[in-house]
């Protein structure tokens, strides 16, 4: 049986820069195993699975894929695909905004589309969870994972923490771009100090240039992910501690990320916090994307009546 698939470059408007997604827009018929045969081979950050909701008024359900698991929220397969399904003409679209709701692992997800004359231009999806703000961790600990001195990184605000809005991350701020450029993952103390904890997924960030408030860069060997070019959930849970350590009551509070600048695929993650009573009561993450490459991907499955378990990718 033959799916077809749609690729995209999201958190961006040029080809070839932002970060890959697969998208299969109908995964109806595909158990756990094979959706984690077909994101392997990929082996993209992410493939996203669109299913038909569970839920009354819901768009559709995503499952997302990792090359090594499943994870229960991701920003760029969530932006990426409400783009894609617009762009295939899947979603009715609205002047000037259409919202929709993605059923995902963390919780429905609300997402908005921006169209220009018919024209899906970009998507700002809602996290689904409140942020949750762990304990700080050691900084001469974390800097060794990074290949990095104490030195190079910025303590303040208990930094550096896991935060999380569905997905969690450690949350580490350097002192210089200079410093982001040098970082490297290393394994060996990843192994010891990070795998399998909250803390696995390490997101590096420092203050950004050229229109951007801060520069990042995000690794998760866990996932099958040495780097990842633009992580939206890493930018909801950045957003979600900067609205918790800001001094804003109410109001919204706005910052641009620039990811990806080191590995060649530029990207650009817009992020919004809304406050209230000195409360976050809700995280945004934005941005835009272009469709790269379509096609069909056979899956062949044991049994004339594909009634066994047993599958391959062919």
């Amino acid at each position: 049986m033959r799916y077809r698939f749609v690729t995209a470059d999201v958190f961006t408007d040029q080809p070839f820069g932002g970060n890959p997604l697969a998208v299969l827009p109908d995964a109806r018929g595909l158990d756990d195993a094979l959706m984690q045969k077909i994101a392997r081979e990929f082996n993209l950050s992410e493939t996203v699975f669109v299913l038909p909701p569970d839920a009354p008024g819901h768009t559709r359900r995503l499952r997302i894929f990792t090359p090594a698991s499943e994870v229960p929220f991701a920003g760029h397969p969530t932006v990426g695909t409400a783009l894609v399904l617009a762009q295939l003409g899947e979603l009715s679209l609205q002047v000037p905004t259409t919202r929709i709701v993605f059923e995902e692992g963390a919780g429905p997800v609300p997402v908005t589309i921006v169209a220009d004359q018919g024209r899906p231009t970009f998507a700002r999806l809602t996290a689904p969870q409140a942020p949750a703000i762990g304990a700080s961790l050691a900084p001469a600990v974390i800097a060794s994972a990074v290949s990095l001195a104490p030195g190079d990184l910025a303590t303040n605000h208990g930094l550096p923490r896991v935060a999380s809005c569905g997905l969690p991350f450690l949350l580490v701020r350097l002192r210089s771009r200079d410093a982001l450029a040098r970082a490297r993952l290393n394994r060996s103390v990843w192994a010891r100090q990070l795998a399998g904890s909250p803390a696995e997924h390490v997101f590096l960030f420092t203050d950004g240039a050229d229109g951007h408030d801060f520069q990042a860069r995000m690794f998760a060997p866990g996932s099958g992910v040495d780097e990842d070019p633009a992580t939206g959930s890493a930018a909801a849970a950045l957003g979600g501690w900067l609205g918790h350590t800001a001094s804003l009551d109410d109001g919204t509070l706005r910052c641009v990320i620039a990811q990806g600048l080191e590995i060649g695929r530029p990207s650009r993650l817009e992020v919004e916090v809304d406050k209230r009573a000195g409360e976050v009561v809700a995280v945004r993450v934005g941005g835009s994307a272009v469709l790269v490459s379509e096609g069909t991907i056979a899956v062949a499955m044991a049994g004339d009546k594909r009634r066994s378990a047993a599958a391959r990718v062919a």
